[in-house]
């Protein structure tokens, strides 16, 4: 199958299964012997970092949320297996009754071009930190000691903590992980 005839399509798909979808897709589509008409099944993504409980969790966010990206030559039986996986409520731009409509260049280099931005781009934290807040030290030399917030550096993801250390206000510069919240 010439790679010429392969266009990318947007799949849409019910919310928050865009992975399952995909999954989906790929196991009817290769049961059924089509491989050679599909050539890649996408759901773009970003890393996003959470900070629950001091601790640092990865979480991969669905950057279009309910959208699938599909390339492939929709000929043949391949648009009505992919639009019969449970999941999927249809392709993008599609008439009742008409083809699906392939997606520009243009949308796909940008498409392409985001989803590549989004890979390498430095993990987002998201700052659970306010000025003014009291946070106990966790880790390093001062474990322990508690103080309050004077400033927060979302370059460096630093906070500039005041500690009072025999009697004398201190000011610390630490990372997000070395701090808890006092409760």
């Amino acid at each position: 199958m010439a790679d010429s005839v392969k266009k990318w399509y947007v799949v849409r798909a019910i919310g928050g299964q865009e992975n399952k979808v995909k999954t989906y897709i790929e196991n009817e589509v290769s049961r059924l012997g089509l491989s050679d008409y599909l050539d890649q099944v996408l759901v773009p993504t970003q890393k996003v970092i959470q900070i629950r409980q001091g601790k640092k969790v990865n979480k991969e966010k669905v950057y279009f949320p309910g959208y699938i990206m599909v390339k492939a030559n929709l000929a043949g039986e391949l648009p009505h297996v992919i639009k019969s996986v449970t999941g999927v409520i249809g392709f993008l731009g599609e008439v009742k009754g008409g083809d699906p409509v392939p997606l520009r260049k243009a949308e796909v280099n940008r498409m392409l071009g985001k989803v590549d931005e989004l890979a390498i781009q430095n993990e987002n934290v998201v700052i659970p930190y306010i000025i003014g807040e009291t946070v106990k030290v966790v880790d390093g030399p001062f474990n322990g000691f508690e103080g309050t917030i004077e400033n927060i550096n979302e370059e460096k993801r630093k906070l500039e903590v005041m500690v009072k250390i025999f009697g004398r206000k201190t000011p610390l510069e630490l990372s997000y992980m070395q701090v808890e919240k006092v409760s």
